[in-house]
């Protein structure tokens, strides 16, 4: 169980802050309930409850894990699936499982996919680069707070190396 004051990955929503742990009723049925809120938005408060097994609440990554996922960006991600539907169904479940190892692979092949369309002037298609966003900004953003700086040297660094891997195989 998570406590008061603690900083957490929850969904889709980032690194959240818990505010309180307390008991809230709803249509008669009493439940512990987190109310945390995303750092980037002091304004949404969030209730859920403590046991809901519908959402990804997870601890941030330590330094150590941290430097390891952002190494593990020069290596390939994991296999590009040309079928669209089947590709936004295999690496959503993926994103949804919560497991950062397999979030950045499933990152790291999108952005190499985007870049090697790029070099050939071609785009991304919108349902990848919309799920590419999302999922950087949340990854990025834990990054950044485990190894101590900011989103853009991050997305930067990834980038470049992502950038400089693609253009040396083509």
């Amino acid at each position: 169980m998570f406590k008061v004051g603690e900083l957490i990955i929850y969904s889709a929503h980032g690194i959240c802050q818990i505010d309180d742990i307390c008991e809230k009723t709803y249509n008669g049925i009493t439940k512990k309930y987190y109310v945390l809120h995303p750092l980037d938005n002091l304004k949404l408060s969030i209730s859920t409850p403590v046991n809901n097994k519908a959402v990804n609440m997870l601890e941030l990554l330590d330094r150590n894990e941290a430097k390891i996922l952002l190494n593990s960006f020069h290596s390939p991600g994991i296999e590009w699936i040309e079928n669209n539907k089947e590709r936004t169904k295999v690496y959503s479940d993926i994103i949804n499982s919560g497991n950062r190892k397999e979030l950045s692979k499933v990152v790291n092949t999108l952005l190499r996919k985007k870049v090697e369309l790029e070099l050939d002037n071609k785009k991304l298609l919108d349902q990848d680069l919309k799920l590419l966003i999302s999922v950087q900004n949340i990854l990025y953003r834990e990054l950044a707070y485990s190894l101590n700086t900011s989103f853009e040297s991050i997305m930067e660094e990834i980038s470049n190396s992502v950038h400089a891997e693609v253009s040396a195989t083509v």
